[in-house]
């Protein structure tokens, strides 16, 4: 079966997947260009982010562009700016993400609910989802996600260790929650592995880094 190359530009042959700075057009390369990327960035953007008085949406899109600015040239540019007709699928599914016009709207609405820190601590896997589901960006899209969800969740006093949940059983439970917003899917898994307290910068750091790491 042939990979489906998304090429929402429309100029994969002459710029490179995703017109990454590189221009290149092996995924495989693309995708460490990406993790070097991730692993230099992490720390200063987990810093940036606690220095924050409060996480909005704008704060998602920094985030992306600090992490993958190096890769990418539209870093921190959500679908709305890039590509406004296009609908992400996944498995067959395309409905798991939010139309671009709706990215906002979904994720201000697990940011709002990742405010309330006793909403936060009893439903984490249902926030995580809904951020999840926001999918703002063409790539780049988890490291994002859980880069902001260490930091909502160490103000709301805890920390979940995704490094330790078995990859192939938290990508079942998202994608469940992903067709069913607001389940238990996702709840179910990470409130077995909730942490009380934040993580230290280097702890989470490391832990995300591991989380990525491909094996």
């Amino acid at each position: 079966m042939e990979l489906q190359i998304l090429d929402p530009f429309g100029d994969y042959e002459t710029a490179g997947y995703l017109r990454n700075l590189q221009g290149e057009k092996d995924l495989k390369i693309v995708g460490h260009l990406e993790t070097a990327a991730f692993i230099d960035q992490i720390r200063p953007t987990l810093r940036y982010l606690s220095r924050l008085p409060d996480i909005t949406y704008e704060h998602i899109l920094e985030t992306h562009r600090r992490l993958f600015n190096s890769v990418y040239p539209w870093a921190g540019q959500d679908r709305t700016q890039n590509a406004p007709p296009l609908r992400i699928a996944r498995g067959g599914y395309g409905d798991m993400f939010a139309l671009p016009d709706s990215i906002q709207i979904a994720a201000n609405h697990a940011l709002t609910l990742a405010h309330d820190y006793a909403f936060m601590r009893a439903r984490p896997g249902q926030v995580f989802g809904y951020l999840a589901h926001s999918h703002p960006f063409f790539e780049g899209n988890g490291r994002t996600i859980w880069t902001v969800y260490e930091e909502l969740a160490g103000r709301a006093d805890f920390h979940v260790p995704w490094e330790r949940i078995d990859k192939a059983e938290c990508l079942r439970a998202l994608t469940e929650e992903l067709r069913s917003p607001g389940s238990n899917a996702m709840d179910q898994l990470v409130l077995r592995y909730v942490s009380p307290g934040a993580r230290s910068l280097n702890r989470a750091a490391r832990g995300l880094q591991t989380n990525f790491n491909p094996k």
